[in-house]
C-alpha cells in the first residue's frame, strides 16, 4: 500500500475554488493572511477568487523536510498590522492542529482556512475543502 497521496495541480485548484466557496458563504473577508510557504498558492487563488486585493504573509516553519519541528523550534516572523474577524489566514494543510492553535495565540480573531485537514487538525481550522487521511500529502509542488 502507498503511504503517501498525491495531489495533481487540478485537484488542488478545484479544491481551493471549493474552498473560496464554502468561504464566500461564512461572511465578508477583507484581508488575507498567508502561512509561508504552504500557504502562499492557496492564498494568491483566493485572492483572485474573493477579490481581496490586502494581502499579506506570516513565516513559520513547522518541519524540515518530512521531520516535524519540536515545539519549541517552531519560528514565526510576521508584521502583518491589524487582524480581526474579517480576516483570513490561509494554509495548504491543517495537519496536527500545531500551526493553527501556535498562531490563534496572538490572532484570537481571525477565521483560519485550509485546504486540506486531516483528521488531527480538523478542529483547529474553521473552514477546509476536504478531509484527507493521516497519510504524507505529496503536492504538485514537491
Amino acid at each position: 500500500m502507498n503511504d503517501k497521496i498525491y495531489i495533481t495541480w487540478e485537484d488542488f485548484h478545484r479544491d481551493t475554488k471549493a474552498l473560496a466557496e464554502k468561504i464566500r458563504s461564512a461572511g465578508n473577508f477583507n484581508k488575507i493572511i498567508a502561512v509561508s510557504r504552504g500557504g502562499l498558492l492557496p492564498a494568491g487563488i483566493l485572492a483572485y477568487e474573493l477579490d481581496i486585493r490586502n494581502s499579506q504573509a506570516i513565516n513559520i516553519s513547522s518541519y524540515d523536510g518530512e521531520n516535524r519541528r519540536e515545539k519549541d523550534k517552531i519560528e514565526v516572523v510576521c508584521n502583518v498590522g491589524e487582524v480581526d474577524a474579517a480576516t483570513l489566514i490561509v494554509d495548504d494543510l491543517s495537519d496536527s492542529g500545531n500551526t493553527i492553535r501556535l498562531l490563534r495565540r496572538s490572532f484570537p480573531d481571525a477565521c483560519y482556512v485550509t485546504v486540506y485537514a486531516k483528521p488531527a487538525g480538523q478542529a483547529d481550522v474553521d473552514i477546509f475543502a476536504r478531509e484527507l487521511p493521516d497519510r504524507w500529502l505529496v503536492f504538485p509542488w514537491d
